[in-house]
């Protein structure tokens, strides 16, 4: 049992220190002798848990991946109703990217080039969600008359996805104050009744976008 803990405890240790050094350096000039040092463990121990530069990769991108469902996942009733729930899980979004380099490195992972053949997986489920949500507020009757569920989602994911890159090179993108600007626009001419949705984050994180749940699986 410890010594399945410690194993346990350096493979976390491992994804960390190779998601900041992804953040950092970007996949291709990243080493795994500068992610063993980053870890505190040896080369050896970083081969016994990863066989390979992008297996360690693929790691990261998991584990953002769960995040992230943490985010998409179960919700309590807001007034506000789906719609309220896809805000927050935007704020959830950049609450993560801002303070967990795992799910920024994950993210930036999926739209690296230098992976050959990588595709970005975390995007495409933030899509899919999103859509799906979106499609939720049209059948609650909360989607202002001629807006297209598909139409709006495309918006919404350009303009996160726009965030997440951008904040990469400039924090000051992920806080509240710059996503919630888009949102004060976007709401107006998205919502059957803007005044029951908030433009800033609401109930569906509970109480704020560092929530450890935000959205809720839209067919629910």
């Amino acid at each position: 049992m410890v010594k399945q803990e410690r194993a346990l405890r350096t493979r976390r240790s491992l994804i960390r220190a190779a998601a900041e050094v992804f953040a950092e350096e970007g996949y291709a000039p990243a080493s795994l002798t500068t992610i063993s040092k980053r870890a505190g463990v040896s080369n050896g121990a970083l081969h016994f848990h990863f066989a390979s530069k992008q297996a360690l990769a693929r790691a990261v991108e998991e584990e953002a991946s769960e995040s992230l469902r943490r985010i998409t996942g179960p919700v309590a009733e807001t007034e506000g109703g789906m719609l309220q729930v896809l805000v927050d899980a935007t704020y959830g979004l950049m609450n993560r990217l801002a303070g967990d380099v795992v799910v920024r490195a994950g993210f930036e992972l999926g739209g690296d080039r230098c992976r050959g053949g990588a595709d970005s997986r975390l995007r495409r489920d933030w899509q899919q969600w999103v859509e799906e949500a979106l499609r939720r507020v049209q059948r609650e009757g909360r989607l202002a008359e001629g807006v297209s569920p598909d139409t709006a989602a495309a918006v919404i994911v350009a303009v996160t996805v726009g965030f997440e890159v951008l904040g990469a090179g400039n924090p000051g993108w992920l806080t509240e104050r710059s996503f919630g600007g888009f949102w004060e626009l976007l709401l107006p001419g998205l919502a059957q009744e803007p005044g029951q949705v908030s433009a800033c984050p609401g109930e569906g994180l509970g109480g704020g976008a560092g929530g450890g749940s935000g959205g809720g699986r839209p067919g629910s």
